[in-house]
């Protein structure tokens, strides 16, 4: 399955969804993909500067790590194709029109954005809203 690449099609269908609990951006420098396992990551990147990992709180807390601001992750449940292009900027547009920092991360099936915890619910509603005038516009 290869997913959808249809920009209307992406935002009819677009259904995100609010995860539970929250999750932290955390940085390993000079760690490499497989450690801190342990954190349960939902997703890991690895960048010049070392290894970054998205670890919910608690687990970022009970380790004793370095953290800015706790996120809530929504997933959108459409299953967009990665050669799909404006689904990550509709998004983007939606969330930067309510002053709403939003954090993507792509995987193979659907798009993870993370956003403050304290605006989920909103995040939510706003990208619920969204429809192809809106995202396109």
């Amino acid at each position: 399955m290869s997913g959808e690449q249809d920009l209307y099609t992406l935002l009819a269908t677009l259904s995100p969804r609010l995860s539970d609990g929250e999750y932290v951006f955390c940085t390993f420098p000079g760690a490499g993909y497989g450690e801190y396992a342990e954190l349960d990551p939902v997703a890991c990147v690895l960048e010049a500067e070392g290894l970054t990992l998205v670890v919910p709180t608690a687990n970022a807390r009970a380790h004793g790590l370095d953290w800015q601001s706790p996120l809530r992750m929504i997933t959108l449940g459409v299953h967009s194709s990665l050669d799909a292009v404006g689904l990550t900027a509709a998004c983007a547009r939606q969330l930067a029109a309510r002053g709403i920092s939003a954090n993507v991360i792509a995987a193979y099936h659907h798009d993870h954005v993370f956003v403050p915890a304290p605006r989920a619910l909103e995040a939510l509603a706003a990208l619920n809203a969204l429809t192809c005038t809106e995202g396109m516009g």
